[in-house]
């Protein structure tokens, strides 16, 4: 299976973690973390991984290390679940 693209608007220095909503092409999500070194960009990535049911490994942001607005990489897509890879999929991506 091919790789899977998401863009994602992220929102550092929020209260809790979570994806939103849909935002443009893609999901809005918010992160606990600062925007500072990085920590909000691990922050996502941890989040997304464990939201998804995936290793970090299988996420990389491919676009937009220093912005709110991302792409990001999930690879190995088939070890997404069913209902989590539809919340990707309704939500304009991949």
């Amino acid at each position: 299976m091919k790789d899977i693209l998401i863009k994602v608007y992220l929102q550092p220095k929020s209260p809790k973690n979570e994806v939103v909503s849909p935002f443009r092409d893609g999901i809005k999500v918010k992160v606990t973390a600062p925007p500072i070194e990085g920590k909000a960009n691990e922050a996502l990535i941890r989040f997304l991984a464990k939201e998804f049911g995936i290793s970090q490994s299988c996420i990389e942001i491919i676009k937009g290390h220093h912005s709110r607005e991302k792409t990001l990489r999930i690879s190995n897509p088939n070890t997404l679940t069913l209902k989590r890879k539809s919340i990707i999929m309704k939500n304009g991506s991949g």
